[in-house]
């Protein structure tokens, strides 16, 4: 894909483009292997396995494109409220237990 960027990047943006303004994926974009890598346990135990998806170039691009069309609009209208820090570019789950731990103490006394 890197090789051939500019003699194909015209024609990815029109189908870029297009599936965009008809909120239609190509059909072979839908279509990915999935291959099991394995943890660092056992062998025989199917849960020390996870699934990894193989995508095709186009897709994976699309899906950044996707991505940060999203991140952009959340961050530009406010999508997100603070309190949702988990949502958040390097926010996390504790930070809100912590802030919920606080509210239940005044709450409690």
């Amino acid at each position: 894909m890197r090789e051939l960027a500019e003699e194909h990047a015209e024609l990815l943006s029109i189908v870029y483009q297009q599936s965009w303004l008809t909120r239609e994926v190509p059909g072979h974009w839908k279509v990915a292997s999935v291959i099991l890598i394995r943890k660092k346990h056992q062998k025989e135990d199917p849960g020390n396995y996870r699934p990894v998806r193989l995508a095709s170039a186009p897709d994976r691009v699309m899906e950044q494109i996707i991505l940060s069309t999203i991140t952009q609009h959340k961050h530009d209208n406010q999508g997100i409220r603070p309190s949702q820090n988990r949502l958040r570019k390097g926010g996390s789950s504790l930070t809100n237990l912590m802030f919920y731990d606080q509210v239940i103490c005044l709450v409690d006394e």
